[in-house]
C-alpha cells in the first residue's frame, strides 16, 4: 500500500511541476496546440467521458444502440448546429476524434463513393490521382500517402509510387501557389481529389482559381480544404466554403478553442451533385472509423463552439495582428523571417524564422526551451532532410488568448532574439514575463468560470462542502498564483 501511495504521490507531483511550468512559467509559441478554457477542461472529465453513444442512419433515421444517451444526442445536434453557424454550412460531422482521422474518413468515403455505381462483379478501385501540397513545402503529414492517404491513391505502374501531383510553388517564395503552373497540372492530370491545407501555413490556398477552372469540367473533382491549423481563423482568413471548397476538416484544438478532436463540414442539401459523398462520410465516421468517439470530449467542444462563436471577430483579428507584429519585430531584431514583408510576413497565426546561420533547427528550439520558450523546429522548403532543419515555426494564437498584444509581442521577440543571437540565459526573465499572462481571455470571465466549474465538479464528486472548497482553491491559485518550485 505504501508503494501504491507513493506512485500516486510521485506522479501528482509531477503532473503539478509539468502543470505549473507550461500554463505559469513558459511562453507557448507551438502552433499546432491551445489551452482550453476551464469550462471547457471541466466538460471533459464530466460524466460523458467514458460512455457510448454510437448511433448511424438507417431507414431515415437516426438509430442510437445505447441507453441513457438523451443528453448526449442532444449536444450533438447542438454542437453540430454551432459549427454549422461558424463554418455557415449545413452537414458537420463531428464523430471523428483528430484532424487526421478526419482526413481518413474523407479519403475512405471517397473511395466508396468513386464506386457507387461500377458494374457488378468489377472489383473497387482507389483514387484514381490526387494533387496536394508537398510535405517539404509545407504539407500535412495526414494528406500524403504515408498518412492518412495511404492505401486510397492508385499506383503509377511505371514508379511503383502513388499517383499524387503536387501544387507547384513561386520560386521567389515557396510558401505561396504558382498559379499557371497550378493550371497546366490540372489540366494534365485532371485529378479525382484536390486536398488544400498544410502544417507551415502562412498565406492563402487557391481554392476560388482552382474552383473557377474546374467548374465546367464533366467530371470535375472534389475540392478539399484540411484547415487544421486554422479552423479558429475560418472567416477572417480564408472562407474555403463560399470559394469553392465542397469539404473541410480540421482539428478543434489549434487556432480553434476546443478540445482535441476532429470535424467535417460542407454543404450537401438533399438532391445536390455529391449529396451521396456526404452520406458516404457519415457511414465512414461510423461505423467506418469510430466505435466510441470520446463524449466528454464532444461536450467541451459546444462549450469550446459557444465561446467560439461570442469572440471570433476579436480574437481573430487580434490573432493576426499579433502574428505580423512579432515578425516584423524579429527582423528587426536581426532574425530571418521566411514570408514576403510586403504581405507582412503572415495571413495567419504562424510565423515562421530561418535560423541555419545559428545551428541546427533541432538545437536552437531546445535552447529556447531551455529558456522557458516553446517552438517547433522546421524543416524549410528547400532543406534537404527533415533532420537538418534550418527554421522555427511559431503561433502566437494561445498566448493571444492569455492576453497578449503587439506590444508584448515585441518584448517577446527580444527574449526570442536574445536566445538566438546572443546565446544568453533570460529564461527567469521570460518566467517573469509570463506572470502578466496567467488569466485567459476570450471566454467566461474567471469569477463566473470558477462558479460554474465549481457546480459542475460538484455534480461528479460529490463531497460535501467541496463546491465552496474548489471555488477558494480556484480563486486562491487564479488570482494570487503560488510559486511552484
Amino acid at each position: 500500500m505504501s508503494s501504491f501511495n507513493e506512485k500516486i504521490q510521485s506522479l501528482t507531483q509531477k503532473i503539478i511541476r509539468n502543470n505549473v511550468w507550461r500554463q505559469k512559467e513558459s511562453i507557448n509559441l507551438i502552433p499546432s496546440e491551445s489551452t482550453p478554457s476551464v469550462l471547457v477542461k471541466m466538460c471533459e472529465i464530466s460524466d460523458p467521458a467514458g460512455r457510448y453513444a454510437e448511433h448511424r442512419t438507417m431507414k431515415g433515421q437516426e438509430v442510437y444502440f445505447y441507453q441513457g444517451i438523451e443528453f448526449i444526442r442532444d449536444i450533438e445536434k447542438e454542437a453540430q448546429q454551432e459549427m454549422g453557424r461558424f463554418f455557415g454550412c449545413s452537414e458537420i460531422e463531428l464523430r471523428p476524434v483528430s484532424g487526421q482521422m478526419a482526413n481518413e474518413v474523407v479519403f475512405k468515403a471517397m473511395v466508396r463513393f468513386l464506386n457507387r455505381d461500377r458494374p457488378e462483379g468489377q472489383p473497387m478501385r482507389k483514387m484514381r490521382l490526387v494533387m496536394n501540397n508537398a510535405l517539404n513545402k509545407g504539407g500535412h503529414l495526414s494528406s500524403q500517402p504515408m498518412g492518412a492517404l495511404f492505401n486510397f491513391v492508385n499506383e503509377d505502374p511505371e514508379t511503383g509510387r502513388e499517383r499524387v501531383v503536387n501544387f507547384p510553388v513561386l520560386e521567389e517564395n515557396p510558401y505561396k501557389p504558382d498559379t499557371e503552373k497550378l493550371a497546366e497540372l490540372m489540366d494534365q492530370h485532371r485529378p479525382e481529389l484536390v486536398i488544400f491545407g498544410k502544417s507551415m501555413f502562412i498565406y492563402q490556398e487557391p481554392i476560388q482559381f482552382v474552383s473557377d477552372m474546374v467548374k465546367n469540367w464533366d467530371n470535375r473533382p472534389i475540392i478539399m480544404y484540411d484547415m487544421a491549423h486554422v479552423l479558429g481563423l475560418y472567416g477572417a482568413f480564408q472562407e474555403p466554403l463560399a470559394e469553392g471548397a465542397d469539404v473541410i476538416t480540421g482539428s478543434t484544438h489549434k487556432t480553434f478553442f476546443g478540445p482535441q478532436r476532429g470535424l467535417v463540414a460542407g454543404n450537401f442539401p438533399k438532391g445536390s451533385r455529391f449529396r451521396k459523398l456526404w452520406l458516404d462520410i457519415k457511414s465512414r465516421a461510423f461505423p467506418g472509423s469510430t466505435s466510441n468517439h470520446h463524449l466528454g470530449t464532444l461536450l467541451a467542444l459546444l462549450m469550446a463552439a459557444y465561446e467560439m462563436n461570442q469572440f471570433k471577430q476579436e480574437y481573430q483579428t487580434q490573432v493576426r495582428a499579433n502574428a505580423r507584429a512579432y515578425a516584423s519585430e524579429l527582423k528587426k531584431k536581426g532574425i530571418l523571417v521566411e514570408g514576403d514583408e510586403r504581405d507582412g510576413f503572415t495571413q495567419t497565426h504562424q510565423v515562421l524564422i530561418r535560423i541555419k546561420e545559428y545551428g541546427n533547427g533541432m538545437d536552437i528550439a531546445q535552447k529556447l526551451e531551455e529558456n522557458n520558450i516553446l517552438t517547433n523546429y522546421q524543416a524549410l522548403p528547400d532543406d534537404e532532410t527533415f533532420l537538418e532543419p534550418s527554421g522555427i515555426r511559431m503561433g502566437v494564437q494561445e498566448m493571444t488568448r492569455f492576453g497578449m498584444t503587439e506590444k508584448d509581442f515585441d518584448v517577446l521577440s527580444g527574449f526570442v532574439a536574445d536566445v538566438i543571437l546572443g546565446d544568453r540565459n533570460v529564461k527567469e526573465e521570460v518566467r517573469a514575463f509570463r506572470q502578466n499572462f496567467l488569466e485567459m481571455k476570450y471566454c467566461l470571465p474567471a469569477k463566473e468560470s470558477i462558479q460554474a466549474a465549481a457546480e459542475i465538479f460538484q455534480s461528479i464528486f460529490s463531497y460535501p462542502g467541496f463546491s465552496e472548497m474548489f471555488i477558494k482553491s480556484l480563486e486562491n491559485n487564479i488570482m494570487n498564483p503560488k510559486e511552484v518550485r
